[in-house]
């Protein structure tokens, strides 16, 4: 069952006793968390009738005795066991597990990993409980994901200040509900969102950014590619340098794999480019200006400026200093 799915069933208060979060994406999972502990029962229910631990701090005794609680002037209670990944000895709530109270609703999230299906515990869950996995969102869904979650506040963003969020953060889905919340917040009655709103509410500069390295880059501007890693270097914050080369490195590897593909028409690399103009117009520029062994020799110094980024083989350079060389060997030696 996803997420919404189980939101919706609490909201029309059809609860089962048991649930099992886990997974490597936090967003769904904290969402979900959320809406338990402050959601499933009145305020007044609640002073009687939730118990919240953290895995760090918990014992798995306290919280069996929770769960075996009957509730206070209410029909149900609610445990949430948050962090349950750093909890000892988790496989010992196996016996509650086995037989849960149908007036508890006990909630475990089991973040950034997932229970090895092997052990009894998983096995005992699966039979017993509602488990749901929130997986990491794949790198070519974020744009489709951010358009529709600005669509849901009622809003629409423009496809390059989709492009600039998302490459300024990543697949972060926490962070990047909070920067559009940030804006929805800042709008004061506009529903298009574009570049400037994104330079002036979260800090991403719409001329110095990744996006626009990327373009220089892809048309060989040198000129322009050193101004925008001048500006990283006197902001360092804004673009550092292990945000920068993986988002560069996942656009030039996609036009690395267009030279294996039969079909190289408009219409076979769309896909691969998420429907995005911008982004197939920048692939056809690095083809054409680089060539196959240009764009080989690009991934190669991807990988070894990040590692140098790391501090593998360099710990005194800049970040900012690290791109220019990178730059510099892309384009003319």
């Amino acid at each position: 069952m996803s997420a919404e799915k189980i939101l919706s069933s609490w909201k029309k208060k059809d609860f089962k006793p048991l649930y099992w979060f886990d997974g490597e994406e936090d967003y769904y999972i904290d969402q979900l968390m959320d809406h338990a502990e402050h959601k499933i029962l009145s305020a007044s229910e609640a002073e009687f009738n939730l118990t919240v631990f953290y895995g760090r701090d918990a014992d798995w005794a306290s919280v069996l005795n929770a769960c075996k609680r009957y509730p206070m002037f209410a029909e149900k209670q609610v445990v949430l066991l948050k962090e349950a990944q750093h909890m000892k000895d988790i496989e010992k709530l196996e016996s509650y597990i086995e037989a849960p109270l149908a007036s508890t609703i006990f909630i475990v999230a089991y973040k950034t990993k997932t229970l090895d299906k092997r052990t009894k515990l998983y096995k005992l869950l699966s039979k017993n409980a509602e488990v749901f996995t929130s997986a990491k969102i794949k790198d070519e869904k974020v744009q489709d994901w951010i358009a529709e979650m600005v669509k849901a506040k009622g809003y629409e963003m423009q496809p390059k200040a989709i492009s600039l969020l998302e490459e300024h953060i990543g697949n972060d889905l926490s962070r990047i509900a909070n920067e559009i919340d940030k804006l929805s917040l800042n709008l004061e009655g506009k529903k298009q969102i574009d570049e400037d709103d994104i330079e002036k509410y979260i800090g991403i500069s719409k001329e110095y950014n990744v996006f626009e390295l990327l373009a220089a880059i892809s048309k060989k501007d040198l000129s322009k590619a050193i101004r925008i890693l001048n500006y990283f270097e006197s902001n360092p914050k804004a673009v550092p340098i292990q945000l920068a080369l993986p988002a560069l490195y996942a656009n030039i590897s996609k036009v690395y794999a267009v030279y294996g593909m039969n079909d190289k028409s408009d219409a076979a690399l769309r896909p691969m480019f998420y429907y995005n103009p911008n982004s197939l117009r920048q692939a056809h520029d690095i083809m054409k200006n680089y060539g196959y062994g240009g764009v080989e020799k690009m991934l190669l110094l991807l990988h070894h400026y990040n590692l140098k980024g790391v501090g593998v083989g360099d710990t005194g350079t800049s970040g900012a200093q690290l791109m220019k060389e990178m730059v510099v060997k892309m384009m003319v030696e």
